[in-house]
This record gives structure tokens, C-alpha cells and sequence, in this order.
């Protein structure tokens, strides 16, 4: 069972939480030479998550008019891959240092419980929203197609990648919640102000992803599909 603060009664595993989201706790990480180590890596983990956070809401935001925005819809999310890619990375790369006994990790400590349990949900639906999008573009009117019924209701390719979006937009709603505010204050804002090694080489890796993104956008949108024609919106 989780112990309760002395002065509220709620349960730690709760006010650490927001604590973190507040920002008022921010996490002290160890700076290495060269790369940072573990400051270096939640500053990089940071400006990945800022730089998804704009491409979702964008994503999101074609959601309003998907027939007149459908090229828009399919070119944000292939950008969106390797960027999902890299968080996937970075915060892997973490977790991988702090339960192999890395010293300077071990010292920065993991994040609260909550947000270590929201971690692979938020993960495995981003991958799975884009993936399943992903899939739809070469399918086109095959995304139509009954794969099985569940409870006397169809589920297609599209009804799959729907399902996806659902849960990832609830994983990732209280990621955002949880992040956004520590993120800022890493890039942006800079509450501590300190010098860490590897800035040249953490804005290396975001101007290559970015151009991985550039890349994958052009090969997703000149994939053969159906999709862009407006008879699909008519009858479905």
C-alpha cells in the first residue's frame, strides 16, 4: 500500500506525481563529461517529447476536417515515426542504464511509480496509432475489409487503427499532463541554469531525425493509395 504525506493524507504515490507535473520537484540528474550522461539525456529526452507533442496536436487538429485534410493527416504521422522513434531511444536507453547499476543513473533515480507505469502504454499506442496509420495508406479501399467480428461488430484495418488512437489519446493525455511542465523547464524555461556537455551532439541527433521525418514523409505521401479520393468520405 502507498504511504499518505503526513500534512495531507494523500497517498505519496500520488503527490509525486504532482509534484513532478507542477515542476516543483524537478529530478537532479549527474552531468558527465562528453554526453551529459543522465542530464544530457533527459534534456535530449525533453526536446523529443516538445517536438512530438506540436506534431500530435497537429495531427489531432486535421482530425476537424479529415476530408479536406487527409494529405496533411497521412504526411504529419509518417513525420511523427522516427521522432517516436528516438523518445523510444532515449528513454529505453535510461531505463537500460538504471537497472544495469549505472552509478550516475542510479543517483538521478527513476521517475514517480505512476508516470514508470504510463511509460510503456504511452509507447506501445504511439507506435501502434502510427502503425496501424501507417498501414492504411497502401491498403486503401482494403482497409474496408472485415478481418473478424467481435460481439456482431466488424473490425477492420481502419476500425483497428481508430481503436488506437483511442488509447493512445488517453495514454498520452496524461503523459502530456504529467510532462510537459519538466520538458518546458529543460529546454525553454531553464530553471537551473548549468552547463552540459553534449549539446552539439544532442542537436546532431534531432537535425538528423528531423530529416529521417523529412524523408519518411515524402516516401509515405508517394505511396501508391486510394485514399485521396473523395468517394471514400461519400459511402463511409
Amino acid at each position: 500500500m502507498a504511504r499518505a504525506s503526513a500534512t495531507t493524507g494523500i497517498p505519496r504515490i500520488v503527490t509525486d506525481v504532482v509534484a513532478s507535473a507542477s515542476g516543483s520537484e524537478l529530478r537532479s540528474d549527474p552531468v558527465e563529461p562528453r554526453t551529459g550522461g543522465p542530464a544530457g539525456n533527459a534534456r535530449l529526452t525533453a526536446w523529443t517529447g516538445l517536438l512530438l507533442l506540436a506534431g500530435f496536436l497537429v495531427e489531432c487538429f486535421t482530425l476537424l476536417s479529415l476530408r479536406a485534410m487527409l494529405s496533411l493527416h497521412i504526411l504529419v504521422g509518417a513525420i511523427l515515426i522516427p521522432l517516436v522513434l528516438l523518445k523510444t531511444a532515449t528513454t529505453g536507453w535510461r531505463i537500460l542504464r538504471y537497472y544495469t547499476g549505472a552509478a550516475s543513473y542510479r543517483t538521478a533515480g527513476p521517475p514517480p511509480l505512476l508516470l514508470r507505469m504510463l511509460g510503456p502504454l504511452v509507447v506501445l499506442t504511439g507506435l501502434a496509432v502510427l502503425g496501424s496509420g501507417l498501414a492504411l495508406v497502401p491498403l486503401g479501399d482494403s482497409s474496408y475489409d472485415e478481418i473478424v467480428t467481435v460481439a456482431g461488430q466488424r473490425i477492420d484495418p481502419l476500425t483497428i487503427h481508430k481503436i488506437c488512437f483511442v488509447l493512445w489519446l488517453v495514454a498520452t493525455g496524461a503523459h502530456v499532463l504529467a510532462r510537459t511542465v519538466p520538458a518546458m523547464q529543460l529546454t525553454v524555461v531553464r530553471r537551473k541554469r548549468r552547463t552540459v556537455p553534449g549539446a552539439a551532439a544532442r542537436a546532431a541527433v534531432v537535425a538528423v531525425t528531423l530529416a529521417a521525418s523529412a524523408v519518411t514523409g515524402v516516401i509515405v505521401t508517394d505511396l501508391p493509395s486510394d485514399w485521396s479520393h473523395a468517394h471514400y468520405f461519400d459511402d463511409r
